[in-house]
């Protein structure tokens, strides 16, 4: 039976009626004036009917006039829902408390994101903010409206031309644009460009001044590469020397490689420390003791609860200690002699500088003695050996 709001509000029972004159109770019960629904034959021939809370209990003196015995099989309606919510009062008041914890965490503000500060620190615009009421965990409705924020906030910054405050769920997103002030150039020298270290160029390109040198030419250190000085004579003018000029330079190592090295190996054994964090705290809730390895190695796990897309201010963390020891491995002639080289790359490279290229790398010398390989390495690298040099202009009388 579909049940109309007023039934519900009201109770509905279903009824089988067993024994006596069924027949002769419908009819009595409807001159009596109950309302009986859905009135018919269960397939084990018993009569069935509908009747609401308050006239079932006025049906007992037809009952009894009949013969018969009801039988309720189906409770239905808010008088019935109300008694099993009575059954379950701890649900239901977890259930609220469920609905008032989300109403609180969404009527907090979780995060401030700072976007399009390029001078302004992002320091300074969440101290600027904060003055004006906008932290994490502050009531939303605590927040003047976003424009007079937007206002309040360009007049503490005046780097910014423009300030933006939105708001997005449990997100402050402050939108920062600012003054445009043009670039204030350093005064530049008149100057040369010369080598940094004997080489062969193989490339030169001049923006500005006289290009001295060509490529495959063999260059000393300290030689101009690039001349700052235009013209002769009384037509001689000098100038900021620009461009830039690669060359091939060498690199001599010696090398001594051994022939063992220690390894971290882990044994197996760890330990979990698990805590609770909350803000920038953490506080251990298992795994309490010393570490009980001599050699250990720590691990971190951090893991931060969400709501919806958002990331809230407290979690859970997983510290794991494990165990290691170290071994000696032994190492072959050619394993030594690699692990040499690539070592005598890194140096050259922290030297030569990030845009060098090693071209060819020539070993002149090699012999193992006292578990070791020693080694006279010649690296062959293109780089950039360009250097300044300040030009002193001579001024007459």
């Amino acid at each position: 039976m579909k049940l109309k709001w007023s039934d519900w509000v009201l109770g509905v029972v279903t009824v089988n009626i067993r024994g006596g004159q069924p027949e002769r109770l419908v009819n009595r019960a409807l001159e009596g004036g109950l309302q009986l629904a859905s009135i018919g034959w269960t397939g084990d021939g018993k009569l069935q009917f509908d009747v609401s809370v308050s006239d079932y209990f006025r049906l007992k003196p037809f009952l009894k006039e009949t013969g018969c015995r009801a039988h309720v099989v189906r409770r239905q309606g808010m008088p019935f829902w109300l008694v099993k919510l009575e059954k379950r009062k701890f649900f239901i008041a977890g259930l609220a408390l469920f609905f008032i914890g989300i109403y609180v965490l969404s009527s907090l503000i979780w995060s401030v994101e700072v976007k399009g500060n390029v001078k302004l620190t992002e320091e300074e615009i969440v101290e600027a903010a904060r003055q004006e009421g906008i932290f994490p965990l502050q009531w939303s409705f605590r927040l003047a409206d976003t424009d007079i924020i937007s206002k309040r906030l360009v007049n503490k910054l005046p780097k910014a031309t423009w300030i933006g405050v939105e708001k997005k769920g449990t997100r402050i997103i402050i939108q920062v644009a600012e003054t445009t002030e043009p670039d204030h150039r350093e005064l530049e020298n008149p100057r040369h460009l010369i080598a940094s270290a004997d080489a062969v160029v193989t490339e030169i390109y001049t923006e500005r001044g006289r290009a001295v040198v060509k490529k495959n030419a063999k260059v000393k250190k300290g030689q101009t590469l690039i001349s700052g000085t235009l013209g002769g004579g009384a037509y001689t003018q000098t100038v900021v020397a620009k461009g830039s000029v690669r060359g091939i330079v060498w690199y001599e190592f010696n090398i001594a490689s051994p022939m063992s090295q220690q390894v971290k190996v882990y044994t197996g054994e760890k330990k979990q420390k698990w805590y609770v964090v909350i803000g920038g705290r953490a506080l251990q809730v298992s795994g309490y003791g010393k570490n009980p390895y001599e050699q250990s190695e720590t691990i971190v796990e951090e893991d931060k609860a969400n709501w919806k897309s958002i990331s809230l201010p407290f979690g859970r963390m997983k510290q794991t200690v494990m165990e290691v020891h170290t071994e000696e491995r032994k190492l072959s002639a050619d394993e030594a002699r690699a692990g040499g080289i690539l070592q005598a790359k890194a140096n050259v490279m922290s030297k030569a500088g990030s845009d060098a290229v090693i071209r060819d790398e020539i070993v002149l010398h090699e012999k193992t003695e006292n578990g070791k390989v020693y080694m006279k390495v010649l690296f062959e690298v293109e780089q950039s050996i360009v250097k300044e040099m300040p030009l002193v202009q001579m001024q007459g009388d």
